[in-house]
């Protein structure tokens, strides 16, 4: 079973205790929402939101074997004041946001979003939506792509890199991941072919945060969520990149010197040693917290 990054920390800095009202806003396979539903059984009350219909299959039954009181809505967690109107709530006691991808989509090849398995160019987290990385590909200028490979994915050879894709797609297909990836490999300085991290990473990174609008939807959020909580209430945010974490901390530093909030992590909480043995993709996971004053 899919297990969630971070989950002792984020539970115990969430503070929560049976009977509150409590909102997941990335739900994913349930891993959290399991664990918070546990907490505020039996009279709490779990709102749990993801983008992924796939996402909230597996979740719903992962919560039915619990038991408790919940509801999933299938909305991207942008739009989580929409969902929390719609169930007539004002206020929450807690708020989660853990905006990676889960290994449940990258293990799955049809869904595209990694280079490690030939599938189609897609990344789509929502899959109702129309556009695709594939689109991105061949509906880019150089330039576009430049800046997305440069912004997205802080890569070093995004010029050559668009130049290649650019000039490859014009000649033949580039509609698979395993395409995708020979394109940057083609392209890439030798020496940097083969290190630790492989040099598509980047690039798929990039394309997937743009196909999925994700550093909008988490500025769009984060107000959002902490505006949701009672006086006392706490949001927990676990990143996976620096684009991400850079966001979520000048956001915390703003309510801060407000007034309005107080931080409650110096520096981001990263797994211990012991899940990393364990779980080898929270490596990257920073988890930072905020308490509403």
């Amino acid at each position: 079973m899919h297990k969630s990054v971070l989950l002792e920390p984020a539970l115990s800095h969430l503070n929560l205790s049976p009977g509150q009202i409590v909102l997941d806003a990335t739900v994913g396979s349930g891993g959290h929402s399991e664990a918070i539903l546990r907490q505020i059984s039996p009279n709490g009350f779990l709102i749990g939101l993801d983008q992924d219909v796939e996402a909230l299959k597996r979740a719903e039954e992962r919560l039915q074997a619990v038991g408790g009181k919940f509801k999933l809505q299938h909305l991207n967690f942008r739009f989580l004041d929409q969902a929390l109107s719609s169930l007539n709530i004002k206020d929450v006691h807690a708020v989660l946001l853990d905006v990676g991808v889960s290994s449940d989509q990258l293990e799955k090849s049809d869904r595209g979003f990694s280079f490690m398995k030939e599938g189609p160019l897609d990344m789509r987290m929502d899959q109702s939506q129309t556009q695709t990385a594939e689109h991105l590909i061949y509906g880019l200028s150089e330039k576009e792509l430049i800046k997305i490979f440069s912004e997205f994915g802080e890569e070093r050879f995004a010029r050559r890199i668009a130049q290649k894709i650019v000039f490859d797609r014009a000649k033949k297909p580039i509609k698979t991941t395993f395409d995708l990836k020979h394109v940057v490999e083609e392209v890439v300085p030798p020496k940097y072919r083969f290190g630790r991290i492989h040099p598509a990473t980047r690039i798929f990174q990039a394309l997937r945060i743009a196909v999925n609008d994700e550093l909008n939807a988490l500025k769009e959020a984060l107000p959002k969520a902490f505006g949701s909580l009672k006086s006392g209430g706490r949001l927990a945010v676990i990143s996976f990149h620096s684009l991400e974490d850079r966001i979520v901390k000048q956001y915390f530093v703003k309510e801060k010197n407000t007034g309005a909030g107080k931080i409650l992590t110096k520096k981001p909480i990263e797994a211990t040693e012991d899940e990393l043995r364990e779980n080898p993709k929270s490596r990257s996971a920073k988890l930072r917290v905020i308490e509403r004053n």
